[in-house]
């Protein structure tokens, strides 16, 4: 009977003690420096990130250095230029957005602008125009505007307008 129980465990063991071999301090120093370095970025993001809840309305303008998810109302202008954006479910947003990347899983009225990505989900709603190096929009989602998309990095010059401005034209032909 200890057999067999010796046995499961042996199968799970050989694969710990593959990444070290020098001591049994170093499996847990080993074990915890994978779990460490995912965690801090998963931690990073969720200590970086400010919530704006259900019940709060905010009407003027939002600036700072951290991401943010908005499940509640907000009017105005959202400017988190080198973070994240996240309109939750019960988010609704009237204001023209600046992020790195912007998920819309809620209804925005406005224009995004992302030096990274926008998507927009399934249950997200976007009445406005697109100006992002990529763009995702999940099957069920709704969005009316236009979509710019520029290089990462690339900046708005009156030299760099007029390429956008020759594709703009075309994505609008393609929908009429």
């Amino acid at each position: 009977m200890w057999k067999p129980t010796n046995q499961p465990q042996t199968p799970g063991r050989p694969a710990e003690p593959e990444r070290p071999t020098s001591t049994p301090s170093t499996p847990a120093m080993a074990a915890s420096e994978p779990a460490a370095v995912p965690r801090p970025l998963t931690a990073t993001t969720t200590a970086d990130q400010a919530t704006i809840g259900k019940s709060l309305v905010i009407k003027g303008e939002v600036t700072g250095s951290e991401s943010l998810y908005i499940d509640g109302r907000v009017e105005g202008s959202i400017n988190l230029a080198g973070n994240r954006v996240t309109i939750g479910r019960n988010g609704v947003v009237a204001a023209n957005i600046n992020a790195r990347e912007i998920v819309v899983l809620g209804k925005v009225r406005g224009n995004l602008t992302a030096s990274d990505r926008v998507d927009i989900r399934s249950d997200g709603s976007l009445t406005g125009d697109v100006v992002a190096a990529r763009i995702s929009i999940e099957d069920g989602a709704f969005f009316k505007g236009g979509i710019d998309i520029r290089k990462g990095g690339q900046k708005v010059n009156g030299v760099e307008e007029p390429k956008p401005a020759v594709s703009a034209p075309e994505v609008v032909a393609a929908r009429a």
